[in-house]
C-alpha cells in the first residue's frame, strides 16, 4: 500500500502534514502499510502500536530484496493502518540495524511488543513467519539470515 490508498489514510496524511512540516521535510520516505499477511495480525498489532506497546518492527532482509524494496532509514515516515487501510497513526523511523536471526537481542524482542515480549516467543513467533514468507520466495530461514530490526516512534494520533 503507497500514501493516499484510501481515504483514511488520505485524510490522515493530510492533517499529520499541516501538523507536522518540518517533519516532512526531514523524512527520507512516506509511506503507508500495515503489519503482517493476516487480518488477525495486523489489527492486533496495530493496537499494540497505539497502546504504547510495540515500538519496533523486524523483517526478513531476502523479502526486501526479492520485492525491490528499500529497507527503512532514519527519519521515514508511515501512516500505519488495520487490514482493512484504515489509517491508525504515523510513525517516524528512529534507527535500523540489520543482524543475523541468531543475534536479535532480548531487549528488540520487548521492544517489539508481541506475546510475553520474551526473546524465546520472538524467535518462534518471527521463526514461523519467516518459514512461511520465504518459502514463496524458494528460501528457507537459517539461523544468520539477515533480519531488518527497525525500531519507531508514533508522531502523530490523528483526531
Amino acid at each position: 500500500m503507497s500514501v493516499g490508498d484510501t481515504e483514511s489514510v488520505k485524510a490522515m496524511w493530510s492533517e499529520f502534514s499541516a501538523a507536522h512540516p518540518q517533519l516532512m521535510q526531514e523524512a527520507a520516505t512516506c509511506s503507508a502499510w500495515h503489519f503482517c499477511s493476516t487480518k488477525a495480525d495486523a489489527d492486533e498489532l496495530a493496537d499494540l502500536v497505539l497502546a504504547g506497546v510495540k515500538r519496533a518492527t523486524a523483517g526478513a532482509l531476502w523479502s526486501y530484496e526479492a520485492e525491490g524494496e528499500d529497507i527503512p532509514r532514519v527519519g521515514d515516515l508511515s501512516v500505519i493502518t488495520d487490514w482493512e487501510g484504515t489509517a491508525k497513526c504515523v510513525i517516524r523511523t528512529l534507527s535500523v540495524e540489520v543482524v543475523p536471526f541468531e543475534d536479535v537481542s532480548e531487549e528488540f524482542a520487548a521492544t517489539e511488543g508481541e506475546g510475553d515480549g520474551s526473546l524465546e516467543y520472538w524467535r518462534k513467533g518471527h521463526w514461523a513467519y519467516f518459514s512461511k514468507e520465504l518459502a514463496e520466495l524458494g528460501r528457507e530461514p537459517v539461523l544468520d539470515m539477515p533480519v531488518v530490526c527497525e525500531r519507531f516512534e508514533v508522531v502523530y494520533l490523528g483526531e
